[in-house]
């Protein structure tokens, strides 16, 4: 059998704790490293319907990348989602970590190559290399090009396409063909002038806020995809780590949806 803390040392080999951005809260949140693993469960957000899941499949590791618990938790009442959710996991016996800004933060098997990959970009590096790191395939964001120049709708159209997306908001055409991309997975609007220095044609991210649309200034096309789609291929890259790893536990993804925002 396979304990949490061999899962834990394995990930951490792949996006080390210190990678993490000191606002972060990844690592086990819940649980004892020392329990053997029946199962494990990989999402977006460790919520109460993940939890049931995790129980429903036997599974006594949730995998998560966006940590429950992100600022101290006071009390434990049930008066909130991640209360309920922290609360119905140690009832449960399951453990829940986090493995956050760390992935974001790494080159290989890290968040951002991911959707890289799936866009098909090539030549890709690391957007903003973080400072003081001596490996410069550190920090956030990427950076490729595509194998042949698109339009801006076309090159839209296959982004909406290809990260399976129900809409997409975008900052005005600059009618310049689309070859050189930055990209950011999560809420990446801090990357903007990166993007724009290193002469990327088009930016994606999420969670741009009205007046930062304003910054693009006529220099770079920006798509808005939403937080949740921009990562949601995460869960695949963790299955993908695990299952070439280990084979004493099935690891799975969950077939919950926790994206809080719908669309009509």
């Amino acid at each position: 059998m396979t304990k949490i803390k061999e899962v834990i040392e394995y990930l951490e080999t792949i996006a080390p704790a210190h990678y993490q951005e000191s606002y972060d809260n990844a690592g086990l949140l819940i649980g004892n490293q020392e329990t053997e693993i029946t199962g494990v469960l990989i999402c977006l957000d460790s919520t109460e319907a993940i939890i049931e899941e995790a129980i429903a499949k036997n599974c006594n590791l949730v995998i998560a990348h966006h940590p429950i618990i992100f600022s101290g938790l006071r009390r434990l009442t049930g008066r909130n989602y991640v209360e309920r959710t922290v609360i119905k996991a140690i009832k449960n016996d399951i453990a829940i970590y986090a493995i956050h800004t760390n992935l974001d933060n790494v080159y290989t098997n890290g968040v951002n190559g991911k959707i890289a990959e799936i866009l098909g970009l090539q030549e890709t590096e690391i957007l903003s290399p973080k400072k003081g790191m001596d490996d410069i395939k550190i920090g956030a964001g990427i950076l490729g090009q595509l194998p042949k120049e698109l339009s801006e709708k076309d090159f839209m159209y296959k982004v909406k396409k290809d990260m399976e997306l129900v809409t997409l908001k975008y900052t005005p055409l600059l009618e310049k063909p689309i070859q050189k991309v930055a990209l950011c997975g999560g809420s990446g609007g801090f990357l903007l002038e990166d993007a724009i220095a290193k002469g990327a044609d088009v930016f994606i991210t999420s969670d741009i806020k009205y007046h930062e649309y304003f910054d693009a200034d006529g220099r770079i096309l920006v798509l808005d995809i939403g937080h949740f789609e921009s990562e949601q291929y995460t869960i695949t890259l963790l299955q993908e780590i695990l299952t070439k790893k280990f084979s004493t536990f099935a690891a799975r993804s969950t077939t919950v949806c926790t994206n809080p925002i719908k669309f009509l």
